[in-house]
């Protein structure tokens, strides 16, 4: 999947997020869901790690502000760096 099209997916999401605002059961729904997707678009270590923090995020009051899923495209495409094998 190309890194503009999870970006518009992340958007998404965290758009989902706000939902709840409107309709707070929303986040009995969303919270776990969001935690699964999250692993499906980010694989790994990184990706599982991501997913919790989405699932407290989502499931504690007030803080859907948060936009969790756009923060962890930014990790991922802008702000990780590959690690190099240093040669010997």
């Amino acid at each position: 999947m190309s890194k503009y099209k999870k970006l518009a997916i992340s958007l998404l999401c965290d758009a989902l997020g706000y939902v709840s605002f409107l309709f707070p059961a929303f986040d009995f729904v969303w919270a776990p869901l969001s935690a699964y997707v999250m692993t499906k678009l980010y694989k790994g270590k990184e990706g599982k790690v991501a997913a919790v923090i989405s699932f407290i995020e989502e499931a504690l009051p007030m803080l859907d502000v948060i936009p969790t899923f756009t923060f962890m495209w930014l990790y991922t495409y802008v702000f990780k760096t590959e690690q190099t094998v240093p040669k010997t």
